[in-house]
């Protein structure tokens, strides 16, 4: 969606952290009004996938902006969920076929907190990074067991690229 004239990339400017709280404090009272008019799990759910659709068109995009569709270009994109210590990442594996890291720590998860509608943190932010990673190149395969969004100690992000 670019109705402003902006990319998500533009956007991206100013730190993905400040974007998901912007988007947090405009969205959770209207997910609020429309879950007491039409049932709060229906309209997460309609969030839900809405948030998967627009996630998976910034992953092509992200794809074209970055000039490629590789394991080691995505990982030089991380830097747009990281900026401002948004995520503490340590590596775990990383080649031309394997992307894995263990996210320490995760301010998105803290920011929702902060905002007292942790329930909503995994729909809005975590709910992306399938459906991310599947636009940028669906030969690619995220496993992830744990969230510290669930409360986990750490977030296991493991990006494969699908054999052949």
């Amino acid at each position: 969606m670019e109705s402003s004239g902006l990319s998500d990339l533009e956007l991206n400017a100013i730190g993905v952290l400040k974007r998901r709280a912007i988007e947090a404090r405009i969205l959770a009272p209207i997910l609020d009004a429309l879950g007491r008019e039409f049932g709060r799990e229906q309209v997460l759910a309609i969030v839900k996938d809405q948030i998967v659709r627009i996630a998976r068109e910034q992953g092509a995009a992200l794809a074209k902006a970055s000039g490629g569709r590789s394991l080691p270009v995505f990982a030089g994109t991380l830097d747009h969920w990281t900026r401002d210590g948004a995520l503490e990442l340590e590596t775990v594996a990383e080649d031309e076929r394997t992307l894995s890291f263990n996210v320490t720590r995760c301010r998105y998860a803290e920011m929702y907190r902060d905002l007292g509608i942790p329930e909503l943190g995994a729909v809005l932010s975590c709910n992306r990074d399938s459906a991310l990673i599947e636009g940028f190149n669906p030969e690619v395969n995220l496993t992830r067991t744990q969230t510290l969004m669930q409360g986990a100690s750490h977030c296991d992000f493991r990006y494969r690229l699908a054999p052949g």
